[in-house]
């Protein structure tokens, strides 16, 4: 009992010191400057209910190719479209795309474990955003048709910032938020987020009122409020599991292409934290043990997307039955999509 608290208390002590500076941070600060500085107007032209589908769920499925984030940090992100009025769908889309479609991860993924997986994981992980946001939102079209009404005679805000001031501001937190995670030398690092600190803060200073600033802050610290907390609980939780399923029990039980074996691929993934990119590598181990292909494709498909602290985080945006019916999804399509492809790739 002691060494499964003390797993826990590691992967909590890791998570602080690997992510929570580098990537929980930055993606707070630009979920908090998503709120306060980006209009309704503007959230809704790309993610609203009223905006072409065809737009919204382009936008939101291709979200991961420039933000590589993992399943939590996307979380203050999601949080802070979803808040300003974001269709449930295009927000869906979002929130799955964000941390699956990463480039990193599928270039690694192809290079590592092989080209079909890689390729499998990239097209699975774009058809999965947008499915699942779809289907989400004709679940829970009453919702979203409340959400519709409410949104449909929005004024239009005059004043704030020009379209370049606001390209500057959210680039310079998101070239934060990449090189804060890049493979880099930790010199490279540090200098290099010097850098674009002071020039944020030039920034700030000359084309941001103070009120402006301090609203900034004050909505961050309220996302951090809401998220953050139940994030480190999960963590906890995740570092205990760890210790009590060994990676030998698990390669045992999906070494075969069977409904069983994906679908315990799936759950395990689905409730597993892996930070980015530390799935190929925890993978390659499970698939030297004998996992096979079909259930490889269904980690990879659950793992970026959900987590437990994922999934309480989430509950605590949209609550219980939104949330339910979203790991539901993932964990089905994850199945069926792996049982496809072990059979194709045997």
């Amino acid at each position: 009992m002691i060494e499964i608290i003390l797993s826990g208390i590691y992967a909590l002590q890791y998570y602080l010191s690997a992510h929570v500076l580098t990537c929980l941070i930055p993606a707070f600060f630009i979920a908090g400057g998503i709120a306060v500085f980006i209009s309704s107007t503007s959230i809704l032209r790309y993610f609203g209910p009223q905006t072409k589908k065809y737009i919204s769920y382009s936008v939101g499925s291709v979200s991961g190719v420039v933000l590589a984030v993992c399943s939590c940090t996307i979380l203050p992100l999601f949080a802070g479209i979803y808040r300003k009025g974001a269709g449930l769908g295009p927000a869906i889309t979002f929130l799955y795309a964000g941390p699956a479609i990463n480039l990193l991860a599928i270039v690694l993924t192809a290079r590592v474990l092989g080209f079909e997986l890689g390729a499998g994981r990239a097209i699975g992980a774009v058809i999965f955003a947008v499915v699942i946001g779809v289907i989400m939102s004709l679940v829970f079209g009453k919702e979203e048709k409340e959400k519709k009404d409410k949104f449909v005679e929005l004024p239009q805000e005059e004043g704030g910032k020009t379209a370049g001031q606001m390209l500057v501001f959210f680039g310079l937190l998101v070239a934060i938020l990449l090189f804060g995670t890049a493979g880099i030398s930790t010199l490279s690092k540090v200098v290099i987020l010097t850098m674009l600190i002071i020039v944020l803060s030039i920034v700030l200073k000359k084309w941001y009122t103070r009120e402006e600033v301090t609203d900034w802050f004050t909505e961050t610290f309220n996302l951090v409020r809401l998220i953050f907390p139940i994030l480190l609980v999960g963590v906890f939780v995740t570092g205990m599991l760890q210790e009590i399923i060994p990676p030998d029990w698990i390669s045992g039980y999906v070494g075969e292409n069977t409904l069983q074996a994906n679908f315990l691929a799936s759950i395990f993934g689905s409730l597993m934290y892996f930070s980015t990119l530390t799935e190929v590598p925890i993978l390659e181990a499970l698939r030297n043990l004998g996992m096979g292909n079909g259930p490889s494709l269904t980690l990879l498909l659950a793992c970026p997307a959900l987590s437990l602290p994922n999934m309480l985080a989430i509950r605590n945006i949209m609550g219980t039955k939104k949330t339910a019916v979203y790991v539901v999804l993932v964990v089905v399509m994850a199945t069926m999509t792996g049982m496809i492809f072990g059979n194709i790739y045997p």
